[in-house]
């Protein structure tokens, strides 16, 4: 019986064992099923196209864009201001968060410039006589020629002059000693060396070609005569360049004078040795700026031994200048976060600040006031704490699920209604439009301002150019958009700023040095999507240009695309009305609105 009891106590406590581990498989298994089923479950929409549903991540089939996971409204008892979204909602979205911290404000200033000879190693080489130009020795620029050989041969009637005459005296030199060494000297103020006259004197003969010789080592960089030319005393034969040492002229704006001062240090890179990068210290930089091109360079003196650098190279260079400098607190650290984190309307800048409570995770919209660029980060004037936590990435997927919500998002500050997207090119949507838009015309103002027709045709191969530039861009083609904007700043270079007169001067000095600024950069993109960012900022301009002196005779259409800029939205100019879409290219053509027409 003993044993009996024993075997049902076992058994009882085996079983007891695995139905507690078959529960606890059972409860693992509904809680992975459970996660399973709210990726499975979840329900992606278009931002742009709210009734578009779809079981799965994709693209939007009206406009291409990128779906994302719908977020249901289960903050009732929440804030009305934020959005709340689940771990999987937020993992489905890609969507970082991080603290907001202080740091010492480093901004990086990019810089373009070209090399060029140092201007105290480039020489005239010049004749010392009078005379036709018999043989050159040098015919090339480009050329490289030593101190002391023969560059040229000259026939001089003067020289032949002076020669009798040395003969002459030479026969009576023993009784009048000084009108034999004046009649030598005169030869050498025409920089006949003493053995060439010592030659002279023991041949007997008239020599009726003489040589010039170098004054100077280096590379011919200018050649001013030509073979049978007549030459004056003093006059320049060639300009030679010693490049054992060159000069790296960088060009800086109006705008970034204030951050770059002498002895800044530069990293440079130059676009023909890709693999090289280079360091300089700047030594100089100009007191007066170029009332043409409206900027002042900056110069690195650079030794060049092995002729790596040549003149008319490109390059690319970075100066990280140190804001904390220009503050009386030297050690000031100021709120900085990424690029990223914002969401810029044209007339607000907006981010996602994270919330975490019992019930769950909200994100709540607070619109802070950026200071300068940083390089990929911004400071942050108002608006943010040190220690609060943001949306890093992924802040359009919660602006827009905001935006599904009803809740206070970018493009609807105030909340309400959901915006049922906007059209494609076909059928004018005026309501979308305006409410896309209308931060970008209500921030500044446009002044109109008649100008003469005069200027106006100046103003045509500037906006050729531009058109040229926008339809490289729809064919997805990076280097005729390279080759047009390189057009672009030529033609602006032309402009006679004596045409725009009273307060259409003032403007035009305001458009054109903003064109200048964004186009010098355009050249040297190597990816088409950092084209098609200088060109948002080059079109800004165009369309305000545009609105301000109506300058051409027919229609310009300013044409709108919501979607460029990370969904914030762009414009561009075009003389036709058929949507071309410059952002996207051929990826997605028509999308996009005439948003104003100007006659």
């Amino acid at each position: 019986m003993k044993k009996q009891y024993i075997i049902y106590a076992i058994i009882l406590l085996l079983g007891g064992t695995i139905g507690y581990f078959l529960n606890s498989s059972s409860d693992t298994k509904n809680e992975s099923h459970t996660i399973e089923d709210d990726i499975k479950n979840q329900i992606w929409t278009c931002s742009m196209h709210p009734q578009i549903r779809q079981p799965e991540a994709g693209d939007c089939p009206i406009c291409g864009m990128d779906l994302i996971p719908l977020v249901s409204d289960d903050n009732e008892e929440g804030s009305e201001f934020a959005v709340r979204m689940s771990p999987t909602a937020m993992q489905l979205a890609d969507i970082q968060t991080a603290k907001v911290g202080k740091m010492k404000p480093i901004k990086t200033i990019s810089l373009n410039g070209k090399v060029q000879p140092d201007e105290r190693q480039i020489f005239t080489q010049s004749t010392h006589i009078e005379g036709r130009i018999e043989n050159l020795r040098v015919n090339f620029t480009g050329e490289y020629v030593s101190k002391g050989t023969q560059i040229a041969t000259i026939y001089s009637p003067k020289l032949l002059t002076a020669q009798q005459e040395l003969f002459e005296a030479q026969k009576i030199k023993d009784t009048q000693p000084q009108l034999f060494n004046a009649a030598k000297e005169k030869l050498k103020s025409w920089k006949l060396t003493e053995n060439q006259i010592n030659g002279l004197l023991e041949t007997g003969k008239i020599k009726e070609e003489f040589p010039i010789l170098a004054d100077v080592s280096g590379y011919v960089i200018d050649k001013m005569v030509n073979l049978g030319d007549y030459v004056r005393q003093g006059e320049g034969l060639y300009r030679v360049a010693n490049l054992s040492q060159v000069w790296v002229l960088f060009d800086i704006y109006e705008s970034e004078l204030a951050w770059i001062k002498k002895g800044n240090k530069v990293n440079y890179t130059i676009e023909s040795l890709p693999s090289q990068n280079f360091e300089g210290t700047i030594s100089f930089i100009d007191p007066f700026i170029d009332p043409k091109t409206r900027v002042a360079q900056a110069r690195v003196i650079v030794s060049n031994s092995d002729l790596k650098l040549k003149p008319e190279m490109f390059v690319s260079g970075e100066v990280k200048a140190d804001l904390s400098s220009n503050s009386k607190n030297k050690n000031s650290e100021k709120i900085t976060i990424p690029k990223t984190s914002v969401m810029w309307t044209g007339e607000r800048s907006v981010v996602y600040v994270r919330q975490e409570s019992e019930k769950g995770v909200d994100f709540v919209m607070r619109e802070v006031k950026l200071g300068l660029a940083l390089g990929d980060s911004y400071i942050i004037e108002e608006g943010l704490q040190e220690g609060e936590e943001i949306a890093i990435n992924g802040t359009f997927s919660i602006d827009a699920a905001a935006q599904l919500a009803g809740k206070p998002s970018m493009m609807n500050p105030k909340g309400g209604a959901v915006m049922t997207g906007h059209n494609h090119g076909g059928t004018n949507s005026a309501n979308t439009t305006t409410s896309m838009t209308e931060s970008k015309k209500d921030k500044n103002p446009i002044k109109k301002t008649s100008i003469s027709k005069t200027a106006k045709k100046s103003l045509e191969p500037v906006y050729d150019a531009y058109f040229e530039l926008k339809n490289a861009l729809t064919k997805d083609d990076l280097l005729a958009a390279k080759k047009a904007s390189e057009k672009m700043t030529l033609s602006l270079s032309k402009i006679n700023m004596s045409l725009f007169g009273g307060e259409s001067h003032k403007l035009y000095m305001k458009y054109s040095s903003n064109l200048k600024e964004e186009l010098q950069h355009l050249p040297h993109v190597e990816k088409i999507e950092a084209a098609r960012q200088k060109f948002q900022a080059i079109s800004e301009t165009m369309v305000a240009m545009s609105q301000s002196f109506e300058p051409l005779e027919n229609i310009i259409y300013v044409q709108f695309c919501p979607m460029a800029d990370n969904n914030k939205g762009a414009n561009w100019i075009s003389k036709d009305k058929e949507i071309k879409n410059p952002y996207f290219g051929k990826s997605m053509l028509t999308c996009g609105e005439v948003s104003l027409e100007i006659k």
